[in-house]
């Protein structure tokens, strides 16, 4: 049987139900305003001193991390269409539409970083929420506010408010190793906070749990016993460290199965830092296309290489990227990046996304059998890959598109697909229309339209209205 890449959070149903927790969650998920980041605790020391003893209880070490473990109970509201019987609207005339209210119900977890109130969590747990109620293990309940979410690392932050709160203190994840002893803390299956023990059995997994978001995942793996409802709970090492956040879980049973995933702390930290202080996450580019597969011996010896080469392939570079401006070129091989090696391009992208743009990667190369070290300058990420302009999202033409356009099956072009009311270009674009060049030249795919925009002001041939058009899109300097 196929395993199963489960989220860890609890969901329930209920139809028909009213709202619960009278307070709207969706108005607080606004990006934050620029904010002053939580005062933390952290201990970077190992956790291992070297010093080998009988250890017969870890309860001195749990009990102060479970005062800083919460559950989290998310609601959301349904809306479901359900059409008149065809057969009734010709016996009865145009019957309305009728709407049915559904109420999700969903459970997970969180950790209290800050004694003003800032909570650690999965961003699954609180995605699409119509309201939030955070419970501490003293039983006080309050309302959630959702700070800032990153879809990309399945974190996000919440904010209670409350003072004087128990809180974790956070390790140093890098410094973990396979072996050591972890805590999971959270609320599975709604049974109330549980404490399970194993260790991590593994580091920098990369196991797909963000593919659909395109997302960055470095997980600890760990034995220790996560089912639904530890999403966003507590990783702690033998100090009581937080030094993961509680994720998934891999399984063909959808139980525990002795392999579960958590989010290093080191990331998450940056991550929540990031979300408080400016409401979003700024992420380096490179700008590089390299093969998703490691270099045969029989690709290295093409490229002059020795046999056991083990680095990134680039296999295309991107138009006007910080990699094509700092020479780099298809055929390179990327040993490693800031003394990082990269042996896969997710790690290579993972290195790069944790630098902020403008930050400088020394990229470590071999080019025609010689080892060289090219400084790039990273550009900012685009977290949305259908975007062309700021807010404005696009698709090739496809053969359904031509045929309702009533366009010739040889055009090409780019459909816009969505134009969001918060973007520059609102008044300039409409959905539906298609962008059949820019200058002079056309476009049927997006990686070529984006190589030939340039910043200032930008001719673009569009159609719609059953003929084409002319008009120029102002685009600001990079």
């Amino acid at each position: 049987m196929k395993p199963t890449f489960l989220p860890c959070r609890a969901v329930t149903f209920v139809v028909g139900a009213a709202l619960i927790f009278g307070v709207a969650a969706k108005d607080a998920k606004q990006p934050a305003t620029a904010q002053k980041k939580p005062d933390l605790k952290v201990d970077t020391t190992p956790v291992a001193d070297g010093k080998l003893g009988l250890v017969t209880s870890y309860a001195d070490v749990v009990e102060p991390v479970q005062q800083a473990v919460v559950s989290i109970y998310s609601t959301k509201i349904v809306k479901e269409r359900i059409r008149a019987n065809p057969l009734f609207r010709q016996l009865f005339g145009d019957i309305p539409d009728q709407e049915r209210q559904s109420k999700q119900e969903g459970l997970g977890s969180g950790v209290i970083v800050s004694t003003d109130g800032y909570i650690i969590t999965n961003n699954h747990v609180i995605e699409g929420a119509d309201e939030l109620k955070v419970l501490l293990s003293d039983d006080r309940e309050f309302v959630g506010k959702v700070i800032g979410a990153d879809p990309k690392t399945d974190i996000a932050v919440v904010k209670i408010d409350a003072d004087k709160l128990p809180v974790v203190t956070l390790a140093d994840s890098d410094k973990l190793r396979v072996g050591d002893i972890v805590f999971a803390v959270g609320n599975p299956l709604a049974i109330g906070q549980t404490v399970t023990m194993g260790i991590v059995s593994a580091k920098g997994r990369h196991v797909g749990l963000l593919d659909e978001q395109r997302g960055y995942e470095d997980y600890i793996q760990t034995d220790a016993a996560i089912n639904m409802g530890n999403s966003g709970g507590a990783l702690v090492d033998a100090k009581g460290r937080l030094v993961g956040i509680n994720s998934g879980i891999l399984s063909p049973t959808r139980v525990n199965i002795g392999i579960g995933f958590a989010v290093p702390v080191n990331l998450a930290a940056s991550i929540m830092n990031s979300l408080i202080e400016t409401g979003t996450v700024a992420r380096g580019f490179l700008g590089v296309v390299a093969d998703p597969n490691p270099i045969t011996a029989d690709v290295a010896e093409q490229l002059g290489l020795p046999k056991d080469t083990k680095g990134v392939l680039i296999a295309d570079i991107d138009a006007r990227s910080p990699a094509e401006k700092a020479g780099l070129k298809a055929t390179d091989v990327v040993l490693a990046i800031d003394d990082h090696p990269v042996t896969t391009f997710d790690e290579l992208r993972f290195l790069v996304a944790k630098m902020a743009p403008g930050s400088i990667a020394k990229l470590r190369i071999v080019r025609d059998g010689k080892e060289r070290t090219v400084a790039v300058t990273l550009d900012k990420a685009n977290d949305k890959p259908d975007e062309l302009f700021d807010g404005v999202s696009v698709r090739p033409l496809n053969d359904d598109d031509r045929r309702q356009l009533n366009l010739d099956p040889s055009i090409g072009g780019l459909l816009v697909t969505e134009v969001t009311d918060d973007s520059p270009f609102h008044d300039d674009l409409m959905p539906g229309w298609v962008i059949l060049n820019i200058g002079q030249t056309a476009v049927t795919d997006l990686p070529t339209a984006r190589g030939l925009l340039q910043p200032g002001r930008n001719l673009l041939r569009l159609y719609y209205g059953r003929r084409a058009h002319f008009i120029v899109v102002t685009l600001p300097d990079r």
